[in-house]
């Protein structure tokens, strides 16, 4: 029998009824870590329950991955999966829950067998994207909150109240203000240390991100027109890409592209996961963190990206409701904290200063 307890039914509820918005006779994948099977077992309940007319349960764990990665052949890796692309094809909603046992269990794992495989997966994914409804969320292990530098009881508090404690739909209202200004601005300014980063947004389309496909969420996003980024940026955090760590990321952009990639820790992988495709050295989003529910740095970028008073730039894939003309089988967030003696402007105008909004 497996045990649930109040958070794990809101939770539940709060993705089941809020992020996916289930319909009966909806069809719905759900793929998670074994850790999460609490999580699992209760969305299943309430899927049931709402009316869906097929539930399709997959466990998976880091430890598959890294089998294969080890040890698949080039015509494995370049192998495409027909089956997986007929299920996201016959689904209507996709859920990924993430609750890893080992959150550096591909740390030794050749990254250029990731990019190349990411590139293969890649019609899958834009079609999950853009053709679903879907939404990725977490579920606490005890790998994550070592990574958090909490115990796994404060982490869980963490987490759930992250979830549960929000009124996502007041959130979405709240955020739909920024959303406008956003669309109005042309050129937008990021200022920090090491830091002086310009880009033009005009003509593109910012979205609310308000816990439909994220959850936790509280950020707004648009793209960035692909040639107009100059300037330098270094992340105050470490970036993480498939289990591997990088830390002090310093990024040259020259009419858009990166020209420039310097780590203090994984320079030689950053560069080669930058050489994936043309489209890796190009900017497919800027987001601004906006949830100031969220104040502590936990090596997750679920969470990360949506610290109240942060920018995340990810490099590659840009989204199509965002107008971007980007095109990578990578999406890789970066974060800048401007908490402290950071800038933002719109337009010339100063509108976030010290991570707070001036305006």
């Amino acid at each position: 029998m497996i045990l649930t307890n109040s958070k794990i039914i809101k939770q539940a509820s709060v993705l089941v009824e809020h992020s996916l918005e289930i319909k009966r006779g909806d069809k719905v994948v759900v793929i998670g870590g074994f850790s999460a099977r609490p999580l699992m077992f209760e969305m299943y309940r309430q899927l049931i329950a709402k009316g869906a007319s097929d539930v399709r349960l997959r466990y998976d764990s880091y430890e598959f991955s890294e089998m294969y990665y080890k040890n698949a052949s080039e015509t494995q890796i370049n192998y495409f999966p027909k089956i997986d692309m007929d299920e996201i094809k016959y689904v209507d909603c996709y859920v990924r829950i993430s609750s890893p046992q080992n959150t550096r269990g591909l740390t030794n794992v050749d990254t250029a067998k990731i990019t190349r495989r990411a590139k293969v997966l890649r019609p899958i994914t834009n079609y999950r994207v853009e053709n679903t409804r879907w939404v990725i969320t977490r579920f606490p292990s005890e790998a994550q909150a070592q990574e958090a530098d909490m115990s796994l009881l404060d982490y869980s508090e963490f987490v759930f109240n992250a979830i549960n404690k929000v009124d996502w739909k007041k959130k979405f209202k709240e955020q739909e203000k920024l959303r406008r200004r956003i669309d109005a601005v042309g050129q937008v300014r990021i200022v920090g240390r090491d830091t002086d980063l310009r880009m033009s947004i005009e003509g593109r389309k910012a979205e609310n991100a308000g816990g439909r496909h994220n959850m936790p969420d509280g950020e707004v996003f648009t793209s960035v027109v692909e040639n107009s980024v100059n300037g330098h940026i270094t992340y105050t955090y470490p970036a993480l890409y498939f289990g591997k760590e990088f830390h002090k990321v310093r990024l040259e952009f020259e009419k858009g592209k990166v020209v420039k990639a310097n780590a203090e820790k994984g320079e030689r992988d950053l560069n080669r996961i930058l050489d994936t495709d043309r489209g890796a050295r190009y900017l497919g989003e800027l987001g601004i963190g906006n949830n100031y529910k969220i104040k502590k740095f936990t090596k997750d970028i679920l969470f990360d990206e949506k610290i109240g008073g942060t920018v995340h730039l990810a490099l590659g894939k840009g989204y199509k409701k965002t107008l971007s003309k980007n095109k990578s089988a990578i999406h890789w967030d970066m974060i800048k904290d401007l908490r402290h003696g950071g800038e933002l402007w719109f337009n010339d105008k100063l509108v976030q200063k010290n991570g707070k909004w001036v305006i």
